[in-house]
């Protein structure tokens, strides 16, 4: 296909868009482009993301196979020593983070939720492609 670039916005279901937003802001250090009762728009890895009011209890997780609640992003970060920094200071930030695992791969990996369960994985390894076209 090759037509497809790259991932330009990911949708987030939150109940409250301001609280959420403001948290992401102070948990994620995030810029907050756009805010309204229904939306925000928030910078985070190079990507817009939209916080969009939603029902009580919608998440972007799913249930996998083995019946597991599983997170549906990745983000990347350059190496052990970035991870482990992150892993810290979310903790520190009062951010519900898992231990960081290894789920033999190449790298290690946590996951950590945002106030309205939204979780997220965060990988040591930058890929392939994005270290050859941004490093």
């Amino acid at each position: 296909m090759g037509a497809l670039k790259r991932i330009g916005t990911t949708y987030l279901p939150v109940q409250d868009v301001k609280e959420s937003a403001n948290w992401y802001e102070e948990k994620l250090d995030v810029v907050i482009n756009y805010l309204d009762d229904e939306k925000a728009i928030v910078d985070m890895a190079n990507q817009s993301f939209f916080l969009v009011k939603a029902e009580l209890g919608e998440t972007s997780n799913f249930i996998d196979y083995q019946g597991k609640e599983h997170f549906s992003c990745t983000f990347e970060v350059d190496g052990l020593r970035n991870l482990e920094e992150i892993h810290k200071r979310l903790l520190e930030r009062g951010v519900p983070v898992g231990e960081i695992e290894n789920r033999g791969h190449a790298g290690r990996n946590f996951v950590f939720s945002d106030l309205n369960g939204n979780k997220f994985d965060v990988w040591s390894e930058l890929s392939p492609d994005f270290k050859r076209r941004y490093k």
